[in-house]
């Protein structure tokens, strides 16, 4: 009876973020290499970011691409990683519902549509190698613009579907949110009503982002592979699946670790709190250190630019010492 009556008259409207709460007394020293994977990550993507913006040779759909993959990838550590960061310095950990809801919404729009420009730029390299007569009439401005505009529609369509619902729950029981940010599980997991149906809506979210955008990821990439192999000379055919499969390799490993996030909240006695939030923080921040790399240094023409760009402005600066 006391119980039913909390319920309905009583619910938090602040939260505190306890991460890796297994380490409470030396948060600080956590400070340092989250600190580190959050400059590395936002210097990096800048970098190319600003390689591609100012190079007059690197304006084709391929490079416009890579730049729009690090431009999510700059944004991503932004929606957590500083409120993270000054919850381990200085024990700021409070956050509003509101707060929660909005850090959430973009937490997830901006991760979901780093997975949705990894599948457009699978379908490019599908035309670029499957049907390259037509690439230009198929890949474009016009055509990213369109097909990017479709993919935010569509994500934020289905993210608002699941965050809204969670900031009209009860909660009641607890205001301590076990994670370094505001989650839909994390939140969702205090209330004290049935969530089945907040549940169903994030599983939902979940497989029509997430779900069908691996599915024709993979599918795009099968075909390269198959067109590669059959037509392809064998210097050609060795650099095609190369590059391909590295790309394909670092998306899977994106996806198995928001997969291994997945499941650490269906399996909580198996796995320890402080490592579902370190594989959780990880799967969003490890992706936007190793995305430059992989899409960004390791294209020729993109690494030659930053190499001509340093080697520019030591000179510069010699010549302004002298």
């Amino acid at each position: 009876m006391i119980q039913d009556l909390q319920k309905h008259n009583f619910s938090y409207s602040s939260f505190i973020l306890i991460g890796f709460p297994g380490f409470l007394e030396k948060r600080q020293l956590l400070f340092i290499p989250f600190c580190l994977l959050f400059i590395l990550a936002i210097s990096s993507n800048s970098v190319i970011i600003h390689t591609i913006r100012t190079g007059n040779t690197l304006q084709s759909p391929m490079y416009i691409l890579i730049c729009t993959i690090a431009a999510v990838d700059l944004s991503i550590p932004m929606t957590f990683a500083p409120k993270m960061l000054l919850a381990f310095l200085f024990d700021w950990n409070e956050i509003s519902l509101i707060g929660c809801l909005v850090q959430m919404f973009f937490v997830h729009l901006t991760s979901s549509f780093q997975s949705t420009v990894t599948l457009i730029m699978a379908v490019d390299r599908y035309v670029a190698i499957c049907n390259p007569l037509h690439y230009n009439n198929y890949i474009n401005y016009s055509t990213l613009v369109k097909m990017s505009i479709a993919a935010l529609i569509r994500n934020g369509i289905f993210i608002i579907i699941f965050t809204i619902p969670a900031g009209y729950l009860t909660f009641c029981t607890s205001n301590v949110i076990e994670h370094c940010y505001c989650d839909h599980m994390s939140l969702v997991s205090l209330a004290c009503e049935d969530t089945l149906k907040n549940n169903i809506m994030g599983l939902a979210a979940i497989f029509f982002v997430a779900g069908v955008d691996l599915i024709f990821i993979f599918f795009s990439y099968l075909k390269i592979f198959h067109v590669a192999h059959r037509t392809a000379s064998g210097k050609a055919r060795e650099k095609a699946i190369h590059t391909c499969s590295t790309h394909l390799i670092v998306i899977l490993m994106g996806y198995l670790l928001a997969l291994c996030s997945f499941l650490a909240y269906r399996i909580r006695n198996s796995v320890s709190t402080d490592t579902h939030i370190l594989v959780s923080v990880l799967y969003l921040i490890l992706p936007s250190c190793f995305n430059p790399i992989i899409y960004g240094v390791r294209t020729k023409e993109i690494r030659e630019q930053i190499l001509q760009k340093m080697k520019g402005g030591k000179k510069c600066s010699v010549s302004n010492i002298g």
